[in-house]
């Protein structure tokens, strides 16, 4: 089993790659960018946001050159994404829209069938991680998250805490300090 180190230093070799492929992402129509690589995960911004918001809350944890290797991957999409703002916030909505049907429509098999379980919510619930980053970052200047694309998300945050067991933090013990668990309940149990 990989430790949470090991996966940190994947999450910033992927952040790496995401944000070299960055400009050519955003030039695209593509919204799920399939990467050189084919053990990496599809390029999005919520994905590049997730990695970018752990490697940053656990930076003490990485190396020296590990902590210079994100500092210029960072650098590197911020170049990227400079003059393409519009564009950004516009794939940024998309990408959350498409995010809430997909968490919304797990949720749903998770409460209406016996048979779905929670046994692989650990991994699931990176949609609502990559959630929470989208909306992290669209609230931040030059952009703007849409107040509807919050209310959908409020409703199916109300829905799971009717349905929530308290419990364990569900990812590495080493990541619970980017992820607090006032602001990422989530993470902390499971759907009952």
């Amino acid at each position: 089993m990989i430790d949470s180190n090991e996966k940190l230093a994947q999450d910033l070799a992927i952040l790496q790659e995401m944000a070299n492929q960055m400009e050519a992402y955003l030039k695209s129509d593509t919204l799920f960018w399939s990467m050189q690589y084919s053990d990496m995960p599809q390029l999005t911004l919520g994905g590049y946001w997730l990695r970018q918001h752990r490697l940053t809350a656990l930076h003490t944890l990485l190396s020296g050159e590990q902590q210079a290797q994100l500092s210029a991957a960072t650098k590197t999409f911020e170049t990227a994404v400079s003059d393409w703002v519009v564009r950004t916030e516009q794939r940024a909505h998309t990408e959350l829209e498409v995010r809430i049907r997909l968490w919304g429509e797990y949720l749903r098999d998770v409460f209406g069938s016996k048979s779905v379980g929670v046994a692989g919510y650990s991994a699931r619930v990176e949609v609502r991680a990559i959630m929470a980053a989208l909306i992290s970052q669209l609230q931040q200047p030059p952009y703007t998250v849409q107040s509807s694309l919050l209310e959908l998300i409020l409703q199916e945050d109300k829905g799971l805490r009717a349905r929530w067991q308290s419990g364990p933090f569900v990812w590495p013990e080493a990541w619970q300090p980017a992820y607090p668990q006032p602001e990422f309940w989530w993470l902390y149990g499971h759907p009952k």
